[in-house]
């Protein structure tokens, strides 16, 4: 079933969710949110999507890139669920990308994060799993687990002034822009 996406302004998304018991990953109400994600992620045209967006504060939240290519990286991580994930940061390097959101819609910004982590988590079967991600995918894996501790990319960003419509993202062909 498609959700409706919770947008910057309410207070879920700035919740710290609560964490799925093992029995409770399991039962047909966190299966059924699985789908209703996965659902409302393919009709809204996003990339991941995490349970608070759609008014659950629980933490679990999806990520689907197969074939993807954004910024000259080929990226591909199959339909993936992370239930009560953590992050390591391996590397303190950073790197920053225009980042949009689906609970912030019509806008861009640019934000630096860790291009290497690891994320400990338990799938939707309760297995435990662990996933090195680098690059944009790492942007992506901690774009989604922001939601979970009610962060959104826009209080990530070093310069409010790189935050922009999407209109003019396009427009002025910002995605090529050079910052430092």
């Amino acid at each position: 079933m498609i959700r409706p996406v919770c947008r910057m302004g309410n207070p879920i998304l700035r919740m710290m969710s609560q964490k799925v018991s093992l029995e409770m990953i399991k039962s047909d109400d966190i299966a059924q949110l699985i789908v209703d994600m996965k659902d409302s992620m393919a009709h809204y045209g996003g990339i991941g999507i995490a349970a608070p967006q759609i008014g659950v504060s629980l933490q679990v939240c999806i990520i689907e890139l197969e074939g993807l290519n954004r910024y000259g990286q080929e990226i591909n991580l199959p339909f993936t669920v992370f239930i009560n994930p953590t992050i390591q940061v391996i590397s303190e390097d950073k790197k920053g990308y225009w980042e949009g959101c689906l609970s912030v819609p019509g806008l861009r910004g640019f934000v630096e994060r860790p291009q290497h982590i690891l994320v400990r988590y338990f799938d939707q079967n309760g297995a435990e799993r662990e996933l090195e991600a680098k690059g944009f995918l790492a942007t992506v894996v901690q774009h989604e687990l922001d939601h979970l501790f009610g962060k959104l990319y826009i209080d990530r960003l070093k310069d409010p002034a790189l935050l922009t419509y999407q209109e003019e993202f396009e427009q002025f062909n910002l995605s090529n822009q050079v910052i430092e």
